[in-house]
């Protein structure tokens, strides 16, 4: 099933999201569900709030990118209750869009670095560190399951220069070349 991809300004994209587990209705399904919904608008990932769900999972493929950058190849991984647990100290700045704030890209600065606990698809347990861009993607979807956007970390006037865009988005007067989900 393809899902609508919610829109900035649906509050569940601000909500704190819950930790399931095995016992979460037709979590298969959900996590193949969510994949086709990611490649139907041809995201890198997508976080369960963007489908309207506030729970803690997240799920990344990067193959992609791997025709330009090898060490992308088979990178597809499913996060369930992740924890980020250290960040590094050196910083990196990087152009970001999100699915749910199309039409919008700014630079980013975040770790370069990040160590991450959960769970994959199998509920078996994982400690792992990502640096670069797979650090990115992964903060990038980890955000939305602490109720932020990328946004959220541009300057204020960067964000002012976009306030027409975010407004449209709030207001349901937005075109997307995938279905999605506006509040109004």
């Amino acid at each position: 099933m393809i899902y609508p991809i919610v829109v900035y300004g649906c509050p569940v994209l601000r909500e704190q999201t819950q930790n399931i587990d095995a016992n979460y209705p037709n979590l298969n399904q959900l996590i193949d569900d969510m994949f086709a919904t990611m490649y139907n608008a041809e995201g890198i990932g997508l976080a369960a709030p963007q489908i309207g769900l506030s729970i803690r999972m997240f799920v990344i493929d990067l193959e992609v990118l791997a025709e330009d950058d090898p060490q992308f190849k088979g990178f597809k991984k499913v996060f369930i209750n992740p924890q980020i647990v250290e960040y590094g100290d050196q910083m990196e700045s990087c152009d970001e869009g999100c699915l749910s704030l199309p039409g919008i890209s700014e630079s980013v600065k975040r770790p370069s670095k990040i160590r991450i606990q959960y769970l994959d698809e199998k509920m078996e347990p994982h400690d792992e560190v990502y640096e670069n861009y797979k650090a990115r993607v992964i903060q990038h979807e980890y955000d939305h399951l602490e109720g932020k956007v990328f946004v959220d970390h541009i300057s204020p006037i960067r964000r002012q220069m976009n306030r027409g865009k975010l407004t449209s988005m709030v207001n349901g007067k937005i075109r997307c070349r995938y279905r999605i989900k506006t509040v109004k």
